[in-house]
């Protein structure tokens, strides 16, 4: 009988040690997330970085971006194919992080991305209410 074409079945697993390189690099991607270094960003994204690419807490680079205020970045992440309700581990979505940092632009990138204010735990909608932000309550049709 001939082996599968991918190797033999007792062939070692791979190492499961992080790659302190790749570590290094999905530190710089979240990085630029963070600090709104958009052009850049997308550049990687473009090349194959996963638009949806998460850290160890389950944040990806739109919940990142969002978090800081970086209205430009999550509008071109959304444009890439990004999860606009891709909660994190804890349960957070995108747009609840904006409403909590009270970021106006960011809010209007994520729903014109399609993100649902109902969506997640606590929700958009939920946190606008817990903090009296009455006008993202306005924008989401729950006042």
């Amino acid at each position: 009988m001939d082996e599968p074409a991918d190797g033999p079945a007792d062939e070692p697993a791979p190492d499961s040690e992080p790659d302190p390189e790749l570590e290094e690099f999905a530190t710089r991607l979240f990085d630029l997330a963070r600090t709104g270094q958009t052009e850049r960003l997308a550049a990687y994204v473009d090349a194959g970085v996963p638009v949806n690419l998460a850290n160890d807490r389950g944040d990806t680079l739109l919940m990142l971006a969002a978090y800081h205020g970086q209205a430009g970045t999550v509008t071109a992440l959304a444009a890439r194919g990004a999860d606009p309700e891709r909660a994190n581990d804890r349960g957070q979505s995108p747009l609840a992080g904006a409403v909590f940092k009270k970021e106006p632009a960011v809010v209007r990138a994520l729903l014109d991305a399609g993100a649902d204010p109902h969506a997640g735990e606590p929700s958009a909608v939920d946190t606008a209410r817990m903090f009296g932000h009455t006008e993202f309550l306005a924008w989401f049709g729950a006042g």
